[in-house]
């Protein structure tokens, strides 16, 4: 296998899992290594309960998603939560709404073709998945949450062209199947800013991610049971070591889900953003005892 191994190091990427974790000299902008992200914060409640407990738990969250999509949120809601991101330098990122598996399609109903449920079917769905995105920059958003490649190649060319805003975030979503170094470079070269991994790789796997690709990689230290419900809390100092410049995403088990969220989930939505936080601080906690020189984010 060595020649392919070494047509794979001709391009700049690993030609194996390492295996090794090598620490990654990779940083933020600012110079930090980690960074702290609450994920399915549905809204404004939900938002306001993330602040409320990392001020209780005294710890920094950085960024906030959102995943029932921009399309369920009124304009009034997002004023209020891009207000709230710039008040306590938070960044708000929000998913794109429409997506393939809320769409008339049965595709993504079956067993083997769920992985397209991030997908936009058509091109009008297309054209309703870049409105979300036109929509919500009008409205002050700066990070959207995409999961389908054509959308995000339009995205890229859109900011380019100067048709949306040239700080616009892109962040691949945990539904795109970025489970190696090839894909990784790929979401990179077609704008990503930041890429969202599979919740089941393995350190050595995420290492060779991280030696292809300079964006940040988003890696949940505890996922959805929908998602796998992997837990991997003791893990937290090697991630930071590995993975760096890395997001580190704090969900919860044996939670309802809450997709497509709205009022009438709004006591679910607010007290599992809580309970977020909480799991976050445990895993800050784990990082203090065991890595205590990595570098946050201020």
């Amino acid at each position: 296998m060595q020649s392919t191994r070494d047509f794979l190091a001709s391009l700049g990427l690993p030609g194996h899992d390492l295996g090794d974790l090598p620490s990654s000299a990779k940083r933020f902008p600012d110079g930090a290594q980690y960074r702290v992200e609450i994920p399915s914060v549905e809204g404004p409640e939900p938002l306001h309960a993330v602040l409320d407990a990392a001020k209780e738990h005294e710890i920094r969250v950085h960024r906030i998603s959102q995943g029932s999509g921009m399309m369920l949120l009124t304009d009034a809601e997002i004023k209020e939560m891009v207000a709230l991101g710039r008040e306590h330098k938070v960044e708000i990122c929000l998913f794109v709404g429409p997506r393939a598996a809320w769409d008339v399609g049965i595709q993504v109903a079956s067993s083997s073709g769920r992985v397209a449920a991030g997908t936009l079917r058509g091109a009008d769905q297309l054209v309703y998945g870049i409105e979300d995105v036109v929509r919500g920059c009008r409205l002050g958003v700066r990070s959207v949450l995409v999961a389908d490649v054509g959308q995000l190649w339009v995205l890229r060319r859109m900011r380019e062209s100067g048709d949306l805003p040239p700080d616009l975030e892109f962040k691949a979503s945990v539904s795109f199947p970025s489970s190696n170094p090839a894909t990784a470079r790929l979401l990179a070269e077609l704008g990503v800013t930041t890429i969202n991994l599979p919740t089941d790789l393995t350190l050595a796997q995420i290492a060779a991610i991280r030696r292809a690709v300079d964006v940040p990689l988003d890696v949940y230290v505890e996922a959805a049971d929908d998602f796998g419900g992997a837990v991997r809390y003791y893990e937290v100092p090697d991630l930071v070591r590995v993975a760096a410049p890395v997001h580190l995403k704090f969900t919860v088990r044996n939670a309802p889900g809450i997709y497509p969220s709205g009022h009438h989930l709004g006591p679910l939505a607010v007290s599992t953003a809580r309970e977020r936080v909480r799991r976050a601080a445990i895993g800050l906690s784990m990082l203090s005892r065991y890595y205590q020189e990595a570098i946050p984010s201020p």
